[in-house]
This record gives C-alpha cells, structure tokens and sequence, in this order.
C-alpha cells in the first residue's frame, strides 16, 4: 500500500457518517449532528485502502442518544460523552488529509449534507475543495438503471457479502470502498 503522504488527485476519500436520530421526531432532521465518521482513503488507481480515519463525535444539540440511534448504530453514550467535538474531530480529519487532493465520495448526498449542516452550526469551514462524488447515483448509472441502490443492495448485486455492522461508520465506509471501483467503471458489474 501507497503512504497516506503521496496522495494524489486521483485518489478518493470514501466517508460514512453516523448523525443523532430517532424514530419519533425527538432529533429533528435539521438539528441531526455527526456523532461518528469513518474514512478510506482509496488509491485512484489500483483501489486499494491506503489509509483509514475514524472518530466518534460528541454531540452538543442533543447530548444524549436515543435508545433508537444506539441500537441502530451500535455506538454507546459512552462513546460519544468520551469523545471531541466536531471542530476538534475536523481538525483530525483535516490532518489525516494533509497534502491530499482526494475527491470526497459517499453513499449518496446525506452525508455531504451532514457535513455541511454541521460544518454550519459549528462555524467551521470544510476540508474538502468542493467536488463530491454520489457513488449511489455514479453505481446506479454504471448499473443502467434508475434504481437508486441501498448500499446492502449494491454490495448484493455485485455478490459481495457486507462486512462488519451495518450503521458504523467505519464498517460502511469500507464497504462502500469496496463498490467504489464499480461505481467509477474500474472493475465490470456482474452479469
């Protein structure tokens, strides 16, 4: 594997985000946060992992997790309570990204959008220069269809089991790595 310090602009930051929610409107979607992240940084040309990130993030609009959001992410009080904020997490992120000229890509446009709301509410400005890549739009159309994929359905039409907890940013993130070369026309989708 390539160090993480000879990136270029061909690679591709694959992030997961895991936010507070809950299942009866006691998180409301504009006031959702970060409470874990998960990256691959993926070489552009033999997608391959090169480097991995992942943090837990404490929440401040609404500290306490819903039981909902533990069982379906897996993460504990404990985890977040333990954990930096987001401008702290970001400056993480940002140093992980040092010298970095990776396209940001994820599973659809949420995790853009989280990042945005809480790059907002915080005051803090992003690391990444704009470019996004929808790898659920980008496997759709490398599919032929207007189907819009879950990312448990894509890892399925390609024969691919899921690995890890599904709702852990991490584990999504390296699943969704594993879809990426699809997604980008590097490796042919099954017949």
């Amino acid at each position: 594997m390539r160090k993480a310090d000879n990136m270029h602009a061909r690679d591709y930051l694959v992030i997961d985000l895991e936010a507070t929610c809950d299942d009866k409107g006691a998180v409301p979607k504009r006031e959702m946060e970060i409470i874990e992240i998960g990256a691959v940084l993926v070489d552009g040309e033999i997608f391959e992992p090169i480097a991995e990130f992942q943090r837990f993030v404490r929440p401040l609009r609404h500290p306490k997790l819903t039981p909902f959001c533990t069982r379906l992410t897996s993460i504990t009080q404990a985890e977040v309570d333990a954990a930096q904020t987001f401008p702290a997490v970001l400056t993480e992120l940002r140093e992980f990204m040092a010298g970095s000229e990776a396209v940001f890509a994820s599973w659809g446009k949420y995790d853009h959008m989280q990042f945005r709301q809480d790059a907002a509410f915080h005051g803090v400005k992003l690391p990444f220069r704009g470019q996004h890549l929808n790898i659920k739009e980008a496997f759709s159309a490398a599919v032929g269809t207007t189907k819009r994929f879950g990312m448990a359905g894509a890892l399925r039409r390609l024969g691919l089991p899921l690995e890890g907890t599904h709702h852990r940013g991490i584990d999504d993130a390296r699943n969704i790595a594993r879809i990426l070369p699809y997604a980008v026309g590097a490796q042919v989708i099954p017949g």
